[in-house]
C-alpha cells in the first residue's frame, strides 16, 4: 500500500496572527479533584524552576493506523506482516497541518520561537523548556510541590489546567500537569542467595518433571537459573544467531543503570559463551548508565542479564531514559520531574532500525494516569507494533490492587472524588497494544500470588480477546467481586513466565530477584528466540503478538490452573482452565510455539 508522504510544515511564528486567541476564553482542559492517595500539597512551586512541557497533538488517522495494526498482525489475514516503514507509520500518525499552525501561534504569542521547540518525527508532540511562571500564564493555573507520604518524593504538579477555547480540538493533553503516577519497577526487595532452601521432592538422578512433560533440574524448584528457563519452558537445543539482523531490547528508567562487571560474573557462573560479550546502550533524554558497584540497579541488572543471557547471541539494546521523577526545592537545578514513556517512544519511533523485541517492567496503578495521556502513550504502542515490534510489559506485583488480603490493610481507593473500594489495574500493561506478562512460582507452576491481572478502567476489550476472556466471565458466580472491576475492559495479562527465585549478580555478589519484572524479560527473550527463528526462515517477526496468541498462540503454552492474586481485601481472581487475569493464557513451551510460527506465512 502507498501512502503519501508527509509534508512538514514550517514554524510559523513569524506569519502575521490568522488565529483570534485575543477575547479566547480560558476553558479547562483537564482536572483531577485533588492529588492521589499519598500525595499532598507542600507549597507553591518557585517560579523560577523549569518544566519541560510536553504537548500532544491530535492524530486524525490514528484510526487508520490500528486498522492496518489489526491486519498484519492476524495470523489469518492476507497483510499479516506486512509492517509498515517509518515513514509511512508516520502519516498515520501526524497532526492536521491547521493544527500545527495554530499550536504555533499560541506558542508564538508567548515569546516562544522556533528555536525554544522540540518536535517529534510525526510532528505529533511538541517539546518547550519554559519557567513555572510562563506555564502558569500558558496555562491559567497554579503549580505546587507535591510530596509523598511514603515515600519522601517531591514533583511539581497542578491539578487543573486550562487552554484557550479555540486550541481544545488542537491539543490533546499537556503534561506534567495532572499526572502524579510514578512509574515503578515491578520487583519485589532483592534477597541475598544464603537462606535455607526448601527440600524438593524430586526424581532419581535430581530431576522433577516440567510443564512440557520433559525432566527438569529439582534445583529449579527454588532458584532459577539461564538453564532453568530453557529447561521448563522447552528451549534447551535452540542456538540463536548473531549474523540474521535480529535484535532484542530492554527498557531503563529511573536511574537504573546496567552494570557491566555484574553483567560478566552473571556470564562466568550461568553462561559461559557469552562472558566477553557487550550489548548497546542507547542514552534518551540525557539517561546514563553508571558504571560505578554504588549505581548498579536490581531491575536493570536483572533485566539484562536473564534477558541478553537467554537470547545471546542475538545482539542486545539498552535503553536508559532520563527522568527522575523527584524534585528537591532547595537545589538550584531541580531534577526532571517528567515521566519517561513519551521521550522512550518518541526515540524510538523516529529511528529507522528497531529491536524486534523489546522488554519492560516499570509501570504504576492506571488510575494515577490520567485518561489522556494513557491513551496517547498507547497509540505509540500501536504505532511500535505496526512496524512490527513485540512489546511486552510486566504485569505488576500487586494482585488485583494493594496486594494484602486483610481488609485493614488494602490500599484500594478510587481517586475520582467518590473515594470507595476498587481493583486497581496497571499502565501500560493495560493498554491493549502490548503484551502483558503476569507471574508464576514453583514446578509444577501456579500463581505468583503477586501477579497483577484485572480488567482496565481506561481500555475497552479488544476483539482479540473476547472470546477468551467471555468464557472465565462466565464461569465466576453471580456477584463475584461486583462493582470492584470494570467487565467490559481490556483484561490482563495475557500471558505468564516464572517470577521468583531469579539468581541474579548484584554489585558482586550473588542474590534471588522476585516480581512480574522476571517474568518478562523472560517470556520476551523466548519471543526473540521465535523471531530468530522466523527471520532465519525468510519471514517476518512476529511484531504485536496479541492476535495470534489468542487465535492460536495459546495451543502452545502451559496452562496455569492453580493459585490467585489477592489483593483490595479480597481474594483476588482464580487461575483456571483456559484464559485467566492471574497468569493470561499460562507459559510457553517454545518448542511448540516454534513449530506454530514456522508455520504461518
Amino acid at each position: 500500500m502507498k501512502l503519501v508522504t508527509l509534508v512538514l510544515l514550517p514554524f510559523t511564528a513569524t506569519l502575521a496572527s490568522t488565529v483570534p486567541f485575543k477575547g479566547c476564553r480560558q476553558i479547562v482542559k483537564e482536572s483531577i479533584r485533588g492529588p492521589p492517595s499519598g500525595w499532598y500539597k507542600h507549597a507553591p512551586a518557585p517560579k523560577h524552576h523549569i518544566l519541560e512541557l510536553k504537548i500532544a497533538l491530535p492524530q486524525p488517522r490514528f484510526p487508520e493506523l490500528e486498522q492496518h495494526l489489526w491486519e498484519i498482525s492476524d495470523p489469518n489475514n492476507a497483510r499479516y506482516g506486512a509492517y509498515l516503514s517509518k515513514q509511512e507509520t508516520e502519516v498515520l500518525m501526524a497532526p492536521h497541518p491547521e493544527t500545527l499552525d495554530v499550536v504555533s501561534e499560541w506558542l508564538a504569542l508567548h515569546g516562544l520561537t522556533e528555536e525554544d521547540v522540540i518536535r517529534s518525527s510525526a510532528n505529533d508532540w511538541v517539546t518547550i523548556r519554559v519557567p513555572v511562571g510562563l506555564a502558569e500564564e500558558m496555562l491559567d493555573t497554579t503549580y505546587h510541590v507535591y510530596n509523598h507520604a511514603e515515600t519522601g518524593e517531591s514533583i511539581v504538579r497542578t491539578t487543573s489546567y486550562s487552554l484557550p477555547d479555540i486550541l481544545h480540538h488542537h491539543v490533546d493533553l499537556i503534561q506534567p500537569t495532572t499526572m502524579f503516577a510514578r512509574f515503578k519497577a515491578f520487583k519485589s526487595t532483592l534477597h541475598w542467595a544464603n537462606q535455607p532452601q526448601p527440600a524438593v521432592s524430586s526424581l532419581p538422578g535430581g530431576k522433577i518433571m516440567g510443564p512440557a512433560g520433559n525432566l527438569v533440574d529439582a534445583s529449579c524448584n527454588y532458584t532459577i537459573t539461564l538453564s532453568c528457563l530453557r529447561q521448563l519452558y522447552n528451549a534447551e537445543n535452540y542456538t540463536t544467531t548473531a549474523t540474521n539482523c535480529n535484535k532484542f531490547g530492554i527498557t531503563g528508567y529511573l536511574g537504573e543503570y546496567a552494570n557491566n562487571k555484574d553483567l560478566q560474573q552473571f556470564y562466568q557462573a550461568q553462561n559461559s559463551s557469552a562472558y566477553g560479550s557487550n550489548y548497546t546502550v542507547v542514552s534518551i533524554n540525557g539517561g546514563k548508565n553508571n558504571q560505578s558497584y554504588e549505581a548498579a540497579g536490581q531491575e536493570a541488572n536483572l533485566d539484562t542479564q536473564f534477558g541478553f543471557g537467554l537470547v545471546w547471541p542475538t545482539p542486545g539494546t539498552f535503553y536508559t531514559t532520563g527522568g527522575e521523577p523527584i524534585y528537591i526545592p532547595d537545589l538550584v537545578t531541580p531534577n526532571n520531574t517528567n515521566e519517561p514513556y513519551t521521550y522512550w517512544l518518541e526515540h524510538v519511533l523516529s529511528q529507522d532500525d528497531i529491536p524486534q523485541t523489546i522488554s519492560t517492567s516499570y509501570g504504576d496503578d492506571e488510575q494515577t494516569v490520567p485518561y489522556t495521556y494513557a491513551i496517547r502513550v498507547c497509540a505509540g504502542m500501536a504505532a511500535l507494533g505496526a512496524r512490527g515490534v513485540s512489546l511486552l510489559f510486566s504485569s505488576g506485583d500487586n494482585g488485583v490492587g494493594g496486594g494484602f488480603k486483610d481488609p485493614t490493610g488494602q490500599l484500594c481507593k478510587s481517586n475520582d472524588g467518590r473515594n470507595v473500594t476498587t481493583f486497581l489495574p496497571t499502565f501500560p500493561a493495560s493498554c491493549p497494544y502490548v503484551t502483558a506478562v503476569g507471574g508464576t512460582v514453583n514446578i509444577p507452576e501456579t500463581a505468583a500470588f503477586f501477579s497483577a491481572g484485572g480488567f482496565s478502567n481506561y481500555f475497552a476489550r479488544p476483539a482479540y480477546q473476547e472470546a477468551a476472556v467471555s468464557a472465565y466471565l462466565a464461569m465466576l458466580a453471580p456477584g463475584t467481586f461486583e462493582g470492584l472491576y470494570n467487565c467490559t475492559g481490556r483484561a490482563f495479562p495475557d500471558v505468564a513466565a516464572q517470577s521468583e527465585a531469579f539468581d541474579i549478580i548484584y554489585q558482586g555478589q550473588k542474590g534471588g530477584a522476585a516480581g512480574t519484572s522476571c517474568a518478562a524479560p523472560a517470556f520476551a527473550a523466548f519471543v526473540s528466540m521465535l523471531n530468530d527463528a522466523r527471520i532465519n526462515a525468510r519471514k517476518t517477526p512476529l511484531g504485536f503478538l496479541n492476535p495470534f496468541l489468542y487465535s492460536t498462540g495459546y495451543k502452545a503454552l502451559n496452562d496455569i490452573t492453580d493459585g490467585s492474586n489477592p489483593g483490595c481485601g479480597t481474594l483476588g481472581f482464580n487461575a483456571t482452565v483456559g484464559w485467566d487475569p492471574v497468569t493470561g493464557y499460562g507459559t510457553p513451551n517454545f518448542d511448540k510455539l516454534k513449530d506454530l510460527v514456522l508455520a504461518m506465512p
